[in-house]
């Protein structure tokens, strides 16, 4: 590992007209200050819990770009922070140079290696698209409207990981704009130390410009999602309990209380209801997916049923994530096992006659190929976990105040039969101070080193990014 030298700092610093113009000068793309005209829609998050106020964004079109402004920020002691999509939006970038990366959005597909260059901006439904042309997939979280990169640099965990794993496995080089200025192609032999840390360890080592990932033969599956009646939640997930253990790992399910809101957007028969959402994806023929289906078929009567053989271009369709922007407010745990008591202590807080304001309460499998050593160490979180617990609520006016603590406690009630890390992706607004929780102590160290060998300033200091090292960098050892 090379340690950077010192970068100038500011104490206070104020974006000038003038600074902005000499910026703009120095990139193709947009330069944006507050009060103009494009400025509001540039920095608008999907989240809507977060609201970036940063004094300067640059919308680029382009690695340089990215790299002036980084130069830019770094100059003048301002924190740079990134926002493709905006659902990764988890602390505001106030005060902040904010890049803007959404226009990187080129996908170049190689049928010959399995593989894809997917460049910041682009979404995870473009990837999927484009992998598909060739029969391909690629592996991905629930939500198909996500940026590629955000996704994968948190890990990244979908509908085929028991299969295929972390999406960040998959990842075999990145392009990226480390806090002085470079463009670095980092991969396992260029920059080594930093390849492990952006492979689940965020974005707060520098700005992901594009990513060489590896593709999965994956062109179709059997899945989609049961909705059953939500006063029927103890047994179903007392039977999802024990059945989930005994799939294959071509099969990936998870289970939800799912308590949805009166709105015309949703089917009558599920508006304003409270009900049971079990999610399955399996990568075997039609036969055999609903044979491993029929046991939870027969706990209840469904109230919908949408499985079926589906192009995997479709997965968003098991988790049916939402598509518009809303404030959200998340935590998560994770589980070694899937204890009675656990599954108890969250029918408790989320099930049939709680009062709750929480959205949904939901049991994820794991285990498979998330719990196998990835080709190559990373930094993902999570590893060796059988179950996820996730629980979310909508920040709506009227229940704003109390959300929250709703989803804490819903988390709060599986915490002793939980391990003491967490899902980087799933764990929401934590802070810096929380951020080592989701690691072993060991991994959080080394994730450290690395920040303080390439961003000593800590100019990468906006969501999920670990505090540098005081003391100074020093080679870090290997972490299996």
């Amino acid at each position: 590992m090379t340690a950077m030298s010192s970068m100038p700092t500011a104490s206070t610093a104020v974006v000038t007209a003038a600074d902005a113009a000499a910026l703009a000068a120095e990139v193709d793309g947009q330069v944006l200050l507050p009060g103009d005209e494009a400025f509001a829609a540039e920095v608008a998050t999907f989240n809507l819990a977060t609201t970036h106020r940063p004094a300067i964004v640059v919308a680029a079109v382009s690695a340089a770009d990215v790299s002036a402004a980084v130069r830019f920020g770094a100059a003048r002691g301002l924190p740079v922070a990134v926002q493709a999509t905006g659902h990764g939006a988890v602390a505001a970038a106030d005060g902040a140079v904010l890049v803007s990366t959404k226009r990187l959005d080129t996908v170049s597909v190689s049928a010959d290696t399995a593989t894809a260059r997917v460049a910041a901006g682009v979404r995870v439904q473009a990837l999927l698209e484009a992998a598909a042309e060739v029969g391909l997939a690629a592996v991905c979280g629930s939500s198909t409207s996500v940026g590629v990169v955000g996704m994968t640099l948190g890990g990244g965990v979908g509908p085929i990981s028991r299969k295929y794993g972390f999406a960040a496995d998959r990842v075999r080089a990145f392009e990226i704009v480390t806090a002085d200025g470079e463009v670095r192609r980092v991969d396992a032999h260029n920059d080594p130390d930093l390849f492990w840390a952006v492979r689940g360890g965020k974005g707060g080592f520098g700005i992901v410009t594009e990513i060489e990932t590896e593709l999965v033969p994956v062109r179709r599956f059997h899945g989609g999602g049961i909705m059953f009646p939500g006063e029927l939640a103890p047994a179903l997930l007392h039977a999802y309990r024990e059945w989930a253990p005994t799939l294959p790992e071509d099969t990936t399910t998870s289970i939800g209380l799912l308590r949805l809101p009166p709105l015309p957007s949703i089917p009558e028969p599920l508006r304003g209801q409270f009900v049971v959402h079990l999610r399955f994806a399996h990568l075997g023929t039609v036969e055999e997916g609903e044979r491993l289906l029929a046991p939870m078929r027969a706990v209840a009567p469904a109230v919908m049923d949408t499985v079926g053989e589906m192009p995997f271009t479709e997965v968003a369709a098991v988790h049916m994530d939402p598509t518009d922007p809303l404030p959200a407010f998340e935590r998560s745990a994770l589980l070694d096992e899937l204890r009675p008591e656990a599954v108890d202590a969250l029918l408790a807080v989320a099930g049939p006659g709680v009062q709750t304001p929480v959205l949904l309460a939901e049991i994820r499998h794991l285990g498979g190929a998330t719990a196998r050593a990835a080709n190559g160490p990373n930094a993902v979180a999570g590893r060796g976990a059988e179950f996820s617990v996730f629980a979310v609520g909508v920040l709506m006016p009227e229940i704003a105040a109390i959300v929250p603590e709703a989803v804490r406690a819903t988390v709060r009630a599986v915490e002793p039969y939980a391990r003491p890390d967490r899902l980087l992706n799933f764990s929401g607004d934590i802070g810096r101070e929380e951020l080592s929780s989701v690691w072993p102590a060991q991994t959080y160290a080394r994730l450290r080193q690395v920040k303080a060998a390439y961003d000593p300033q800590d100019v990468f200091r906006i969501g999920h990014a670990p505090v540098p090292e005081s003391a100074l960098p020093r080679q870090a050892g290997p972490v299996e």
